[in-house]
């Protein structure tokens, strides 16, 4: 009886290093389900501080003091970026929902306007917050 013939079927994206090569419209893909995730810990704290402020005075001294020390600077910005990125990227899905822009290099180009956009968005908050 002859051998079957193996057929070569493309990689899964979750393989990604030697079997698969990243592309802008997957890294967006999961960047958006990265952020969205990784907004709860800016919220955990956020209610954190919010409810040690509501039950006593030494209980908040420990919550202001994780939440403006650099730790808190570093979640609270990295919550920052992750809002105006999932902001930016829920755009660009209404538009592609809208049948636009579906080209693989229009879609290269609006992935890479979320990362860029919301960096700077990030910066331009920082900068009108202080």
């Amino acid at each position: 009886m002859a051998e079957p013939k193996r057929v070569e079927r493309p990689m899964s994206p979750f393989m990604i290093g030697p079997y698969y090569r990243p592309q802008m419209t997957s890294i967006s893909s999961i960047l958006t389900r990265i952020t969205g995730h990784a907004l709860v810990a800016g919220v955990i704290l956020g209610v954190w501080w919010l409810l040690a402020a509501a039950t006593s005075e030494a209980y908040f001294a420990t919550a202001n003091a994780v939440a403006t020390s650099w730790f808190g600077d570093l979640v609270f910005t990295g919550s920052m970026w992750a809002v105006w990125y999932h902001y930016l990227a829920g755009l660009r899905h209404l538009y592609f929902d809208a049948g636009h822009g579906l080209e693989v290099p229009t879609a290269e180009k609006l992935g890479w306007a979320c990362i860029i956009g919301s960096v700077v968005l990030t910066v331009i908050t920082i900068l009108l917050v202080q």
